[in-house]
């Protein structure tokens, strides 16, 4: 065996070991994350937590109030990054990605899909807080729809790239126009990856903290009107966290618990959803 050939299978050796290292130590870390999310939050977690609105301190209490603002929110924040992010997508992949302007819009995309949160809060906050002089739902669903909508819009782009020529000529053959082979036939063979992109833009907004206490602020009381003040599962999870009661503590830790739930949940149906629509 030449010395060539035994660096070569060394080097594989070492790599695959460094993979596996690093693959233990993900996991390990996701494993205590776990672990401590339910192991701290699962003992407050009861019928309370999902009928009654944030407490004073020593009060009884749970977290119905902030439960439902965070699905107002990422529902309605959601709804707009689905559209406009598959809509710029499809456009990118399909219609003009090669073109200056393609190319422009890519990058701001991509700009905007690294942007921290809080900046995206901050600049929310002078566009639709500080005109209207208050805080309201709408403003936060705002904000994580511009965290959620490059995310859709790139996964989205990639995904439709990943889709043979020939499907596209198919419908064109068949005397379809560009937008119903798009709509009939792209979107149609894609449909599992835009889920994908969806999803993790849901999961990306899920426990989104900072742009909502620049934006929706947080309530204690149940309101379901999006242009007051709301209360969202990651602003308690940040104020009652840091604060000195032991009551308070533990809701913080069930709202980390419903989060990380929430998120799980939304993954498993989406597996499901497309493991049924391809019929395996």
């Amino acid at each position: 065996m030449s010395a060539r050939l035994i660096r070569r299978k060394l080097a594989s050796q070492i790599f695959m070991v460094v993979c596996g290292i690093a693959t233990l130590i993900a996991l390990t870390a996701l494993v205590l994350i776990l672990y401590t999310l339910v192991t701290r939050g699962i003992g407050g977690l009861n019928l309370e937590i999902f009928t009654q609105d944030t407490p004073a301190p020593g009060s009884p209490g749970g977290l119905r109030n902030t439960i439902v603002g965070s699905v107002m929110m990422c529902g309605v924040a959601m709804i707009v990054a689905l559209v406009v992010g598959v809509l710029s997508g499809t456009w990118l992949a399909e219609i003009g990605g090669d073109t200056p302007y393609g190319h422009a819009v890519r990058f701001l995309n991509d700009v905007l899909l690294s942007a921290p949160s809080i900046l995206v809060g901050l600049f929310v906050y002078q566009m639709l807080v500080e005109p209207f002089h208050g805080y309201s739902g709408w403003a936060g669903a705002v904000a994580l729809a511009i965290l959620a909508t490059p995310i859709v819009t790139r996964t989205t782009e990639d995904i439709l790239n990943l889709q043979p020529n020939a499907l596209r000529e198919a419908g064109m053959a068949l005397g379809g126009s560009q937008f119903i082979t798009i709509r009939k036939v792209i979107w149609k063979a894609a449909g599992t990856g835009l889920l994908t992109g969806g999803l993790l833009g849901f999961a990306r907004i899920s426990g989104e903290t900072a742009p909502l206490l620049f934006t929706s602020l947080g309530n204690n009381f149940l309101d379901l009107d999006m242009s007051h003040r709301m209360g969202a599962l990651p602003i308690a999870m940040y104020n009652f966290a840091l604060s000195p009661y032991d009551d308070w503590n533990k809701l913080a830790w069930v709202a980390a618990l419903l989060v990380a739930l929430a998120v799980l949940a939304v993954n498993i149906l989406g597996r499901w959803l497309a493991r049924d629509k391809s019929g395996h």
